[in-house]
């Protein structure tokens, strides 16, 4: 969720009744050659006995409840009270990352809608039986669960500004998103693996540090959440390796198209009615906290250059082989533009965050 390298270039404006930032950049759709589409009717069964397997049954998932006070118990007020006594021991900058991931996981009608503009793997109907259909649902379904346990935390802990928050999910979702993606399921896989295991590490920080505060309880919560991403993670992953199998040339093409045009983040285009750099200062503030950081970025390309064997590939076409040697070569570049960024790199001024009731937190 958020280094800056991620990020779409966004224009600045005044912003009008509902203004959020917009794209610049030239949107293009159904860029995948028809004939690939059969590729992906073809995989249907595939897709039944190997993705449909890492879903869990609801009655076997766990659920907002079972981490909050229960308010049919005679003692919700005191287990509320404990709540928000091990919140009071969480500092600013730790609810800024927080709430940046909890508004990001709210935004998930704009992600079960990018999955559905995917030639050959959408939701015909909204209830097709098709495979791939069954799994956007019933991902979209988990993943629900992720932004109404956050929600209902912060909720509690009366340590954030709820309406401020309330209205920066309603800008989000208004706001979209364009990944990019073209309307292509070798791009929208590609682009899935690496967020969803973009929010595993996000997660698993945020669970850390709870844990380094003393929130026991929050630290459970985020380490939850953060192995359903991982789950999710490794569906999205097996369906690029699938690709590759079948068509290597076209996978990797793919590969180095998503790469150059960098990874933008879901919630880049976040807003909350006041401040125009939301995204960037909500972004430092986790690159500084450790939650999310361009080193992370680099690591997620390393992995899946690795999980895919993309250095393996033979047979490929010219133009394959510039891919494979770009996405390859590309992990070491931007860890040594990291490094060079970091060595110029100042202290962060401070500045107000509307969540948390205007306080300031040093970037």
């Amino acid at each position: 969720m958020a280094s800056t390298l991620g990020s779409s270039l966004v224009e600045k404006e005044k912003k009008k009744p509902f203004t959020p930032p917009r794209e610049v950049h030239v949107q293009v759709t159904h860029s995948m050659p028809p004939q690939k589409i059969e590729i992906f009717k073809s995989l249907e069964d595939w897709a039944e006995d190997n993705i449909l397997v890492h879903l869990k049954p609801v009655e076997k998932c766990w659920q907002p409840q079972d981490f909050l006070p229960d308010p049919a118990s005679d003692g919700f007020e005191e287990q509320v009270r404990e709540l928000r006594e091990r919140a009071k021991e969480l500092p600013d900058d730790y609810f800024v990352v927080l709430v940046g991931d909890m508004i990001t996981e709210e935004a998930l009608p704009t992600y079960q809608t990018m999955l559905n503009t995917l030639d050959g793997v959408r939701d015909e109907t909204g209830a097709s039986p098709t495979s791939w259909a069954i799994w956007n649902r019933a991902w979209t379904a988990e993943e629900n669960r992720h932004g109404d346990l956050l929600n209902k935390y912060l909720y509690l802990s009366g340590r954030v500004d709820m309406r401020q928050i309330e209205k920066t999910i309603q800008y989000l979702i208004g706001s979209g998103m364009d990944p990019r993606t073209e309307n292509s399921p070798y791009l929208g896989f590609i682009y899935t693996s690496f967020q969803e295991r973009a929010t595993f590490i996000s997660h698993g920080n945020t669970a850390r540090l709870a844990k380094e505060h003393g929130d026991l309880k929050l630290a459970q919560i985020c380490g939850t959440i953060a192995s359903d991403e991982k789950r999710h993670e490794t569906a999205y992953t097996k369906i690029v390796e699938k690709l590759i199998e079948i068509d290597p040339d076209g996978t990797v093409l793919a590969f180095a198209d998503m790469m150059r045009k960098k990874i933008s983040m879901p919630a880049h285009l976040m807003y909350d009615g006041r401040e125009d750099n939301l995204f960037e200062n909500f972004s430092a503030v986790a690159q500084r906290l450790g939650v999310y950081t361009a080193k992370d970025y680099a690591d997620i390309l390393e992995f899946l250059v690795g999980r895919w064997k993309v250095e393996d590939l033979t047979g490929l076409s010219g133009d394959g082989r510039k891919a494979q040697e770009y996405v390859c070569g590309l992990p070491s570049r931007i860890r040594r533009l990291e490094e060079r960024s970091m060595m110029r790199a100042k202290a962060g001024p401070k500045v107000p965050f509307s969540w948390i009731f205007d306080r300031e937190v040093q970037l």
